[in-house]
């Protein structure tokens, strides 16, 4: 009988343990797919595809650190190969369907142009932006001061804006080291 006890207590302890599962919790892990990004000599274009914030902090805004992250070893890559290339600003594409929802999809591409010049290609790449907040634009421009050349400029896009509101600017700039011939 002591036997059949400590099985039921057992059996009890067991559904009480599983059925205080967090179902939310496990909904956003298998739904969180992130940083799909995929470049050619073309462009780098990916998703992400998850929460937009875990524990306050903005998780799907960071899609744009890890894409900032490609593009520029994209454009290094490039130029090493003779492939001397810049970002096309005007052609940038961003979508963040679900914002505002606790689910995203955030969709980036960044495309290139090729340039005959090694002098005029860039091969840095970075961002400022908001989720739900302006660019802290005139910020990242101090902070990015340290990595240019003597005598060179960030080169800056338009404010990018998604309809659902995410902001951006997007940065490129000669590297110090890959482009010290054009100081």
């Amino acid at each position: 009988m002591k036997l059949f006890r400590r099985e039921l207590i057992l059996i009890f302890l067991s559904i009480v343990a599983f059925s205080c599962r967090n179902p939310k919790k496990d909904q956003s892990a298998n739904f969180y797919k992130n940083n799909e990004i995929t470049c050619t000599t073309k462009e780098c274009q990916g998703t992400y595809q998850g929460p937009e914030f875990v524990n306050g902090e903005d998780i799907a805004h960071q899609f744009s650190n890890t894409m900032s992250a490609k593009v520029g070893d994209q454009l290094k890559a490039l130029y090493k190969t003779g492939k001397q290339s810049k970002v096309d600003f005007s052609k940038i594409k961003m979508t963040t369907e679900g914002m505002g929802s606790g689910i995203v999809t955030y969709y980036l591409s960044i495309p290139f142009v090729s340039v005959k010049e090694k002098c005029d290609a860039y091969t840095s790449f970075d961002h400022v932006g908001g989720w739900n907040h302006p660019p802290a634009l005139q910020e990242r421009k101090v902070q990015l001061q340290k990595v240019l050349m003597k005598g060179h400029q960030l080169n800056i896009s338009d404010l990018k804006t998604t309809k659902e509101g995410l902001q951006e600017y997007w940065i490129q700039w000669k590297n110090k080291v890959i482009q010290s011939e054009c100081e």
